[in-house]
Order: structure tokens, then C-alpha cells, then sequence
């Protein structure tokens, strides 16, 4: 499978999604674990695909998502953004409904794994 229709079948299949270096057990960078404990609190199962260990989608997404860095939060197919932009809706209580909302729509998905 092409690397590009690999990153559209993740976002596609994972309402809820962050590509992100490492996991959310065991982040690999600053704002990678960041992101993931935002998303975390917010008390919704997620998916998750590990960069480091796909060179390809790292080098890949970024032009696609046309976002130059990592963590990459999607929602329901589409791009939240970054690490700051996700802490940011997490302060000012727009994360959690957003975050929600898109698990709601999904219920009966399980979205707890990683997305590789």
C-alpha cells in the first residue's frame, strides 16, 4: 500500500487519531507527550501511530496534512493541529466537547489502539 493511502486509510478508520513520536504510554518527545495527556484527559478512548517507527508516514504527512510538525491531532478526518493548538482548545474547554462529540459519533468503534 502507497504510504499516502496508508495516512488516508488511519484517518479515515480512526475518528480519533494523533501521530505523534512514541506512544501515549511512552512519549518520545515534550510535545508529543503533551498532546497525548490533553487527549487523554479528556477521557476518550484514541488511536495513535507511532512516527519513529514509520519513516515513511513521518516523511509523508506533512505534506499531506500541509502541518511541517508532529503531534498531529485529527478529529473525524480532519486536522485539529499541533501540540500548542491542541493544549490551547484543552485550557479553554473546547477540546473536551470537540473530543467528545467525535467519540460519541463513533460509539461502538473501538479506537483504543494503535492505528499501525
Amino acid at each position: 500500500m502507497e504510504t499516502l493511502d496508508k495516512i488516508k486509510q488511519q484517518i479515515a478508520e480512526n475518528p480519533i487519531l494523533l501521530f505523534m513520536k512514541g506512544s501515549p504510554k511512552f512519549p518520545s518527545c515534550g510535545f508529543s507527550a503533551q498532546a497525548s495527556q490533553a487527549l487523554i484527559a479528556c477521557g476518550e478512548q484514541f488511536a495513535f501511530v507511532d512516527i519513529l517507527q514509520h519513516p515513511d508516514i513521518r516523511a509523508e504527512l506533512p505534506k499531506y496534512a500541509n502541518w511541517p510538525t508532529f503531534p498531529q491531532l485529527w478529529l473525524d478526518g480532519e486536522l485539529i493541529g499541533g501540540c500548542d493548538i491542541i493544549l490551547e482548545m484543552f485550557q479553554r474547554g473546547e477540546l473536551q466537547p470537540l473530543v467528545k462529540d467525535t467519540a460519541a459519533k463513533s460509539a461502538g468503534t473501538d479506537t483504543t489502539t494503535d492505528a499501525e
